[in-house]
This record gives C-alpha cells, sequence and structure tokens, in this order.
C-alpha cells in the first residue's frame, strides 16, 4: 500500500480543501477492515522529518474495526453505498528497540484483544511479512506532512 489512504491522488474535497487522513486504511485483506495508525512522539518526529530509521523508543500502534456496512445509512440513500467502522478487531503494536528485537529488524510486534495481549496472536509471522518494507525501516504507514 503506497499510502494509506488508499487514494493515489489525494485531492481535497471542495469547499473545505480536506483530504482523507494518512492515517486511515481500508485493509481489504483477510480482516477487510478499517484501520487507524497512531504513533508516538518519536514515531510523529520522523515521520514528519522523513527520517530512517526509526529511533529506539518508537511506537507505532495500528487500531482495527470491522469494515462494516451502515444499513441505517444505506436506507436514506436507497442503496448499499455506506461503511463504517463496527466492532473492535485489535491493537497491534511495533516498538522500535535495535538491541534487544535485531533479529526482527530493530523491531518488536505485539497485538491485543480486549485489552489483554492476544494468545492466539501469530507473532511469528509479523517480521517476515514486514520484510519486503526494509527500505522503510520495515513501516508499511506513511504520514501527511
Amino acid at each position: 500500500m503506497s499510502t494509506a489512504s488508499g487514494r493515489a491522488d489525494e485531492q481535497a474535497s471542495p469547499i473545505f480543501g480536506i483530504k482523507i487522513p494518512r492515517g486511515l486504511a481500508h485493509e481489504a485483506g483477510d480482516n477487510n477492515d478499517l484501520r487507524a495508525v497512531l504513533g508516538n512522539d518519536l514515531a510523529m518526529i520522523a515521520y514528519r522529518k522523513g527520517t530512517l530509521p526509526f529511533s529506539d523508543g518508537t511506537i507505532i500502534a495500528r487500531l482495527a474495526w470491522v469494515y462494516t456496512a451502515s444499513e441505517e445509512n444505506d436506507k436514506d440513500f436507497g442503496r448499499q453505498q455506506s461503511f463504517v467502522a463496527g466492532s473492535a478487531i485489535n491493537v497491534q503494536l511495533m516498538v522500535k528497540d535495535s538491541k534487544k528485537y535485531a533479529a526482527t529488524g530493530g523491531w518488536g510486534f505485539a497485538q491485543f484483544k480486549d485489552g489483554k495481549p492476544d494468545p492466539t496472536a501469530k507473532l511469528d509471522t509479523c517480521f517476515p511479512c514486514h520484510e519486503p518494507g526494509k527500505a522503510h525501516d520495515y513501516v508499511f504507514t506513511y504520514c501527511a506532512p
């Protein structure tokens, strides 16, 4: 995904000039979910300056919700066209510590459900999935300037 907004043109809406934030995404993979990507101060400084690799102590969080059709909104439109964030799927974290997580590109990975570590998460699959993003310090999400 080249931009988290999923829009190649990045055009602003008329009148108000609002763009889809790059921190929001629709992931059409197995989860078919809506996502928000957040970062701590270190992450946001690096994003804004375009600094790679990210500093130790950087934390990037991905929150995901089910991508759900809004029957209530669709009644008003007369057809299916409105989607909203449904129930929460999980929270995933990437934490940068180049020494502690040297074997995984300097990143540690975690997944939580209902505020608790997810015992079913296959965290050993995180780094192999992120390896194609090595040129961007294994991070897929881009930040709006």
